[in-house]
């Protein structure tokens, strides 16, 4: 199998060049992060931490922390006076290519949060791209059956691109599975 798995969106567009960078910082994080053999006690907050470095070095401002000034803050609605009045939090984003990054472990694996990051970065003003990272089989202890969050996220987004009743507001949409 080669790492990471992925898939853009939609199936008939050629993906654009930063696809295959993003693909190759996931790819050379592959022994701090991989889940193909469902892996435990990874936290969506430690897989964007090994990223961080690679995502940088593209121009992606990545977030640091739970902390007011180390979010990643993108407007969806502006108020009065211009001022931005909704704001959304997200892992990383990067201005230039107007690309958004959802980085999702076991909660979100387990409670659809792949729904979540799809609605939510639609309605962010400057996202033409969605990257959802999700794990390829996560384990919620060392017995537990595996929960394969990137099969169910693909299956999804195949839906949702082939049905064409829920039109993305994206150019495209890369789907990877750590």
């Amino acid at each position: 199998m080669d790492y990471p798995a992925w898939k853009y969106y939609p199936l008939n567009s050629r993906p654009p060049e930063w696809v295959t960078e993003v693909v190759n910082v996931v790819n050379r994080c592959e022994l701090a992060i991989s889940t193909v053999d469902a892996h435990t006690g990874l936290s969506s907050d430690a897989v964007l931490e090994h990223l961080r470095i690679g995502l940088e070095s593209l121009g992606y401002e990545v977030e640091s922390g739970k902390g007011a000034g180390q979010k990643v803050q993108r407007t969806v609605l502006f108020g009065e006076n211009g001022r931005p009045e909704v704001n959304y939090d997200i892992d990383a984003f990067n201005d230039y290519l107007g690309v958004a990054v959802e980085v999702e472990a076991g909660r979100g694996a387990a409670n659809n949060a792949d729904y979540r990051d799809i609605l939510r970065t639609s309605l962010i003003l400057d996202a033409t791209f969605l990257i959802l990272m999700q794990p390829y089989a996560y384990r919620s202890n060392a017995s537990a059956t595996p929960m394969h969050a990137y099969a169910n996220s693909r299956a999804q987004l195949d839906a949702i691109y082939q049905s064409r009743r829920l039109v993305l507001p994206f150019e495209g949409l890369l789907l990877i599975g750590y």
